[in-house]
């Protein structure tokens, strides 16, 4: 990690000139991008941020800890829903030793789950925060995971590959070297016979805050046969769990509701311990060994995470992709999206009720699409299939073909049918509109992102308000829904299915996807480049990753190599069957 004493400061332009100019030697240029404005001025320099300078939603909150200088800072992204483009960045320092900031909750009630796991996972405080605790980690764990010198029980060395793997190759598993029993860190006067877990009280006691009009219980109204409303009922409100549901597989995650009747009056989401520490470990591996790692932050997810990542450390590292490779990503990733909203779509069935047979209907061609996926990186749902500067692999023959039809014939149908049956439903209906409203104020200050987003009246979508890869060259519209309840995010996903088959289409269309050979030598020519950024070679023949060897040890495997392969003859010239004209030889690459 950079020093920030060293690193370049970002020029002030624009909006941040603007901030500046207000609040003088408050806000000053910070390293790399942004500005870094005194925690004094936070709060206020937010909402002028929100409400002079338009930008109104807040992406993220993020912190990182510079030891070595003794400083934590919080990194804070906000963009302007009207305006698009990229984000407005501002951040705030703190002492390490005691980091405290203003809660930016007031101003965007979203910041409420984010500083929470900034104190969590930093140890970052935020004062007037309305229910500052742990969210991830459980209230009795000792220290804060990400910080820089936090190391857990069985902690080897700092990068990888670790000495005791490579270069020898021995491995001792870390639960041979620390018994289980010590496995764990606890703080030092911790007590387990003598320890009140007081997290759930305290969730427990806030619901219990039963809400009374003019000093009595709560009545709600209810409809007579006539119609007409019959005041006086009077109910118990009741604290309930729902949930947990995956115990002991994802982590535990549960919702402690309020209940008044069937209406919820709160709802206090519990996360459980769903945290495994990725940026940590992220932090030893080399960049290439995290790309497997973002399969696992949702595996339903896992091309659209990879290519995620794969853009940051393209921008980082200056590097663009050939065209085949991107027209792959983005098939995959709106392959991604249609199987994420029909797994949505099928479960949301199962809970409405109709148990099993709507989900298995629309898990059908999600599975389909895990074909495809296989077919292509060899696996379903960790797929590990992007690279930097790239993809790992080019696709099989006949993928293309099967894909085509799966996109042109299967999904559109598919997708009808859902909307057919589904939308028209009178106990889908009954069930969805009118539940669970949210206004286009409330979605934004409250950072939903996505169809809950769009399903809210909001056309934002970030493939066209700041678009990344090769999405500014497709036609698209984007899904908006205006009544903002859970009917209406149901009806979103079907809209943005139908958008994700009109770009797979455009993009089988395209004539590349015909003349392979037209980027075969422009791949073969970018061979050099990669294998400097992976610390290896690539293979030209379908881009397989081959690490770097010591020098003895590469002789020794040509050796090995020459002496299993059979002896080639040379073909003769021959017309390429991918090109679309006579060739004398084939593009280095092309078979």
């Amino acid at each position: 990690m950079a020093n920030p004493t060293t690193a370049p400061a970002a020029e002030l332009t624009g909006p941040l000139a603007a901030l500046k100019e207000k609040f003088g030697d408050a806000v000053e240029p910070a390293d790399f991008e942004g500005v870094t404005i005194d925690p004094a001025h936070l709060v206020e320099a937010a909402k002028t941020i929100r409400d002079d300078l338009g930008y109104g939603y807040l992406s993220s909150i993020t912190a990182v800890d510079y030891v070595k200088d003794g400083q934590m800072e919080v990194v804070y992204h906000a963009f302007s829903i009207d305006k698009g483009g990229g984000p407005l960045v501002f951040k705030a320092r703190t002492p390490r030793d005691n980091a405290v900031l203003p809660s930016l909750t007031s101003v965007w009630p979203g910041a409420d789950f984010q500083e929470r796991e900034a104190w969590d996972l930093f140890g970052v405080k935020f004062e007037g925060h309305p229910n500052l605790k742990r969210i991830l980690m459980w209230e009795g764990f000792h220290g804060h995971p990400m910080r820089k010198d936090w190391r857990e029980a069985y902690y080897e060395q700092d990068n990888k590959p670790f000495d005791s793997r490579w270069p020898g190759g021995y491995h001792n598993r870390a639960e041979d070297r620390v018994p289980w029993a010590d496995n764990v860190s606890y703080p030092a006067d911790f007590d387990p016979t003598s320890f009140v877990e007081e997290a759930d009280a305290a969730v427990y006691e806030r619901m219990r805050q039963v809400e009374v009009v003019q000093g009595q219980p709560l009545t709600v109204p209810v409809s007579g046969a006539n119609g007409d409303a019959a005041a006086g009922l009077k109910t118990d409100q009741l604290v309930v769990n729902l949930g947990p549901q995956h115990p002991s597989t994802h982590g535990v995650f549960r919702m402690v509701v309020r209940l008044d009747g069937e209406t919820i009056r709160e709802l206090e989401p519990v996360v459980g311990y769903l945290h495994r520490n990725h940026e940590q470990i992220g932090e030893r591996n080399t960049y290439i060994q995290n790309m497997p790692y973002t399969d696992r932050l949702d595996y339903i997810s896992s091309m659209s995470n990879n290519l995620g990542y794969a853009l940051t450390v393209e921008k980082l590292i200056g590097v663009k992709p050939p065209e085949r490779a991107e027209y792959l990503r983005v098939i995959m990733v709106e392959l991604t999206r249609i199987a994420n909203h029909n797994w949505a779509i099928g479960f949301l069935l199962n809970d409405l009720g109709a148990f099993f047979t709507p989900a298995l209907y629309a898990i059908e061609e999600r599975e389909l699409i895990l074909d495809l996926f296989e077919a292509a990186a060899g696996s379903r749902m960790m797929c590990n299939y992007m690279r930097f500067g790239g993809v790992a692999l080019d696709v099989p023959p006949g993928w293309l073909e099967k894909c085509r039809e799966i996109v042109f014939e299967r999904l559109p149908r598919k997708i009808d049918h859902l909307d057919t049956f589904l939308s028209g439903n009178e106990i889908i209906r009954s069930r969805c509109m009118g539940v669970g409203y949210l206004s286009p104020e409330d979605a934004i200050a409250y950072s939903t992102a996505g169809p809950v987003l769009r399903a809210s009246g909001v056309p934002y979508d970030v493939r066209r308000a700041e678009p990344y890869s090769i999405y500014d060259r497709f036609q698209f519209d984007v899904a908006v829904r205006y009544n903002g309840d859970v009917y209406d995010r149901y009806l979103i996903r079907i809209d943005e299915m139908r958008q994700s088959v009109r770009i797979l289409q455009q993009a089988l269309d395209h004539a590349l996807f015909d003349r392979l050979c037209g980027v075969c030598a422009h791949r073969a020519a970018r061979h050099d480049e990669l294998a400097e950024l992976h610390g290896g070679s690539f293979s030209s023949r379908r881009a397989k990753w081959r690490p770097a060897l010591p020098s003895g040890r590469r002789r020794a495997a040509r050796r090995s190599c020459a002496a299993r392969a059979p002896r080639r003859t040379r073909a003769a010239p021959a017309r390429c069957p991918r090109a679309g004209s006579a060739t004398t030889s084939h593009p280095p690459g092309c078979t």
